[in-house]
């Protein structure tokens, strides 16, 4: 229709730019090759109304303006095309994404039921060896106690792991749930410390607990939830536990503040690589010094989602000559509870 409108003009009247929509609509709804032909045939149409129907004199501006026309409709064409290829490199992205999302999607499900499904015989396993320890089955030798002790521990290390693989899939697609209250981190940390007695004795290692400055214990007042930020100091002791030397001691320093309460753990291991240290707190990550020859690279990850989860914030860092700090900082709390608290 176009081709034909021109025809029944003067050259000077230059319609070959009406033929960019077509050009457009082909390049989305149509082949490429169709596409290209609509686009050479617009031009050799916008080129032949120079000399059809061929009844008037043809100018040198109107050849240049049906020759700017023609760039015009090629470079449409060009673009057209590539933004075709492009929106097709957008698509086939997207749907691999999508599908290694629900890749992804599936292996977490498979995790989460694996290590929920795990629980069970660890707990019978467990159960089985300290009736065995207490003589339900019979007399049981001193020698007997400390393979029986051993089993006991390596199965609850086993059960921890696998707790903390369950609770990290869980609170990233959950969220982590809190059950806030006005607690004292100078209490959990003396109750976690009891608690890690034996793996520092087996360690040979030495734990003590400090108050930042003051000689005297103090309350490090913070809204939290007890159980979770028990599994933090709990995670940053057994930690520093694992990669000091036999004979060394570890540290708790609990330094109150206005604003905020600090937990440091500190060690004299062997230190972490510079460029390990921004990574040591993401998922699953190993890293190739001997701090990360030990776990499943899930303690910290874990901790790092529980103290943001209470608005705060966690890090580590080389000590001057030796060893490592790990800690973690929590708003302080606006009030100071009563201590029957």
């Amino acid at each position: 229709m176009l081709f034909f409108l021109e025809l029944e003009t003067p050259p000077d009247y230059v319609f070959g730019y009406l033929y960019i929509g077509p050009i457009l609509l082909a390049s989305v709804h149509l082949s490429r090759k169709v596409a290209f032909l609509l686009t050479l045939v617009a031009c050799i149409f916008t080129l032949i109304n120079i000399w059809l129907p061929g009844l008037e004199t043809v100018e040198a501006p109107t050849i240049a303006s049906r020759i700017i026309a023609t760039f015009a409709l090629i470079v449409t064409g060009v673009l057209s095309d590539r933004n075709r290829l492009y929106q097709q490199t957008v698509l086939q992205q997207q749907t691999k994404l999508e599908a290694q999302e629900k890749l992804a999607s599936v292996r977490e499900d498979f995790a989460s039921a694996l290590t929920h499904d795990l629980k069970t015989p660890l707990l019978g396993a467990i159960e089985t060896l300290k009736a065995f320890q207490q003589g339900t089955f019979g007399a049981v030798q001193s020698s007997q106690q400390r393979v029986f002790a051993t089993m006991v521990r390596s199965h609850k290390t086993t059960l921890q792991m696998v707790e903390t693989l369950l609770d990290v899939y869980r609170n990233d697609t959950e969220g982590l749930q809190l059950n806030l209250a006005p607690v004292d981190l100078v209490a959990i940390a003396e109750e976690v410390t009891a608690t890690m007695t034996d793996l520092a004795a087996s360690r040979r290692v030495h734990i003590s607990l400090r108050y930042g400055a003051s000689d005297f214990r103090q309350f490090l007042w913070v809204k939290g939830d007890t159980l979770q930020l028990q599994r933090v100091i709990a995670n940053l002791l057994t930690n520093a536990i694992n990669h000091s030397p036999r004979g060394e001691r570890v540290e708790i320093i609990l330094e109150a503040g206005s604003s905020s309460q600090t937990v440091k753990v500190i060690d004299n291991g062997a230190g972490i690589k510079l460029d390990e240290l921004l990574h040591l707190f993401e998922r699953f990550y190993q890293g190739q010094s001997d701090r990360q020859a030990k776990g499943s690279g899930l303690g910290l990850y874990l901790s790092r989602q529980i103290v943001e989860a209470h608005g705060g914030t966690i890090w580590a860092e080389n000590r001057q000559f030796t060893g490592a700090t790990f800690a973690f900082r929590l708003p302080t709390l606006p009030y100071t509870p009563p201590r029957s608290a």
